[in-house]
């Protein structure tokens, strides 16, 4: 191991919301000086507020501020930091922001430009996942050039299959075919919303799973070699491929499951020459695992392994990123517990249309194992141009039981008006008698609870 490292000097957070507070206290703990960044609609946000420094990059919109790398590196370059953490979404997962990062002499707060572009192409990271080893839903070997080749394909497969866009995420650019007759709608569907939301109408095609769960293992890497795994979380309660809900561990995988595909997870992490805290996500149906994608980057559910293992990923991810070791062997990490978290986004929760506005009321629920990530504040106004999540409630108990109490408990307790959040939503979740038996997948949400709302 190295002798003389040194900490950062000081660090830009490229990012906005609770993500950016999140950073900026990892690096306040560390001892670490920060920048915040921000449009001209975050002036009066918290991460602005309590950072040693902050840059105005822009206006309102995304793509001339959060999205605007050469305003970033000259708030960089202006402030001295010399380490960048992107934090979640926007340029996180950008592999010419990391190279761009790297070639000005700052650290990326991530793994590699060639990591993050080799997974963020789901037909690389599909090859790259089975060179690792990792189990893979049956599908082509690389990318669907013509309908014709759709057709061959999805004989092979079996139907039903599931065309996807191959730059994609979010659930674009993916379409169902349950027989033949309805492929080349699918396909060309597929396509053209793939050219339109990424510009790129890459597909690949995948045997369609009916009913999976969701299940992803946190990982992290060094740069001598040593990868452990901190278990897996349940993401399986979502809208739109969105996760609205998570759990950790998962109430569905045996003891004996999870240390399979903990080790799996490792190993492939191992072999793929991973640096620093990775997510590798899966599809699970009937005992089986099958590879989706590897997220390169911080998740928003990050809280809830940090409960339940008692570890600071944060603080982590930027001393792996400063060139230190893990202290930790995989031996090493417990689990305690069982922890919930609950997004709640600044929307209707019947209709699910965005609520911005101002907060005249904010109050936050307390009392043991409850954790609340939010950058709001009273008399904060949500700005209208960005992700409606406004605030994570994140919830431990000493069994899943307890968890789910505290939850509901919590629950109650919260109040913020007078805009429109998903509350109300989460409080007929945490009641619902599949939840408390952990009985649902990936289709439970849009399926069975919110056509009975």
């Amino acid at each position: 191991m190295k002798t003389d490292i040194k900490p950062f000097k000081k660090i830009l957070i490229a990012n906005r919301g609770d993500v950016a507070l999140r950073v900026l206290r990892a690096a306040r703990d560390l001892k670490i000086p920060t920048v915040s960044v921000h449009s001209s609609a975050d002036n009066e946000a918290m991460h602005v507020k309590l950072a040693d420094e902050s840059v105005c990059i822009g206006p309102a919109k995304s793509s001339d501020s959060y999205l605007n790398i050469q305003a970033l590196i000259s708030a960089a370059l202006l402030t001295g930091a010399d380490a960048i953490h992107p934090g979640v979404g926007f340029l996180s997962e950008n592999a010419d922001f990391a190279e761009i990062v790297k070639a000005h002499g700052i650290t990326f707060i991530g793994p590699s430009p060639e990591h993050i572009r080799t997974m963020g192409d789901k037909v690389s990271a599909k090859k790259a996942a089975k060179n690792a080893g990792l189990p893979l839903v049956p599908g082509s070997d690389g990318a669907i050039e013509s309908i014709e080749h759709a057709k061959k394909e999805a004989l092979k497969i079996g139907y039903p299959i599931i065309i996807k866009a191959a730059s994609g995420g979010g659930g674009r650019g993916m379409k169902v075919a349950n027989t033949e007759t309805e492929l080349p709608e699918a396909f060309g569907s597929a396509r053209s919303e793939a050219k339109a939301a990424f510009g790129d109408d890459t597909v690949y095609i995948e045997k369609y799973l009916k009913n999976p769960r969701h299940i992803e293992v946190q990982v992290f890497a060094d740069s001598y070699g040593n990868v452990i795994h901190l278990g897996e979380r349940e993401c399986s309660i979502q809208r739109r491929h969105q996760k609205l809900f998570e759990e950790c561990p998962s109430p569905a995988l045996s003891v004996k499951e999870r240390q399979i595909i903990g080790e799996l997870s490792s190993n492939a992490t191992k072999q793929l020459g991973y640096l620093g805290l990775g997510t590798i996500e899966y599809l699970y149906e009937n005992g089986e695992f099958y590879f989706i994608e590897m997220n390169t980057r911080l998740q928003v559910e990050h809280p809830i392994t940090e409960m339940v293992t008692g570890l600071d990923l944060v603080c982590e991810q930027i001393k792996i990123a400063n060139g230190q070791k893990i202290t930790l062997k995989q031996k090493d990490v417990v689990f305690n517990g069982h922890a919930i978290e609950c997004r709640i986004n600044a929307e209707s929760p019947e209709t699910f249309i965005p609520s911005p506005g101002k907060i005249n009321t904010f109050h936050p629920p307390g009392g043991p194992g409850i954790r609340v990530d939010s950058t709001v504040y009273q008399g904060y106004e949500v700005p209208p141009f960005y992700d409606s999540l406004i605030t994570k409630l994140i919830v431990y108990g000493k069994d899943r039981e307890n968890c789910l109490l505290r939850t509901q408990r919590a629950l109650d307790e919260f109040i913020i008006e007078p805009i429109d959040t998903s509350i109300e939503l989460h409080k007929k979740l945490i009641c619902n008698e599949d939840i408390k038996r952990g009985e649902y997948s990936i289709k439970w949400l849009e399926e069975k609870f919110l056509p009975n709302l």
